[in-house]
């Protein structure tokens, strides 16, 4: 029984740690003062800005602080409703 318990914690401990992996990374947006979840709507947007400013694509997590900071104030002219156009039909 034993042997069974553990083979099978090696089996689920690999497919917990991969579920964590996709949290999304939150940024706080000191001149905003409010909290950006990194999520793919939001790289979307990033991308948006980035050709906008015909800038290359750079992860937005390796950006240093004052072109994060570029970003969102980018962003907060930008909501999604503006950015996403959604066509019902």
């Amino acid at each position: 029984m034993q042997m069974l318990v553990t083979c099978s914690s090696r089996l689920i401990a690999p497919a917990v740690l991969k579920a964590d992996d996709h949290r999304e990374k939150r940024y706080y947006d000191r001149g905003g003062r409010d909290y950006h979840s990194w999520n793919n709507q939001e790289d979307r947007a990033y991308r948006a800005y980035l050709e906008e400013q015909h800038r290359d694509y750079r992860e937005f997590r390796r950006t240093r602080a004052p072109e994060q900071q570029q970003y969102f104030r980018w962003r907060h002219d930008h909501p999604d409703h503006v950015l996403f156009k959604v066509e019902v039909r």
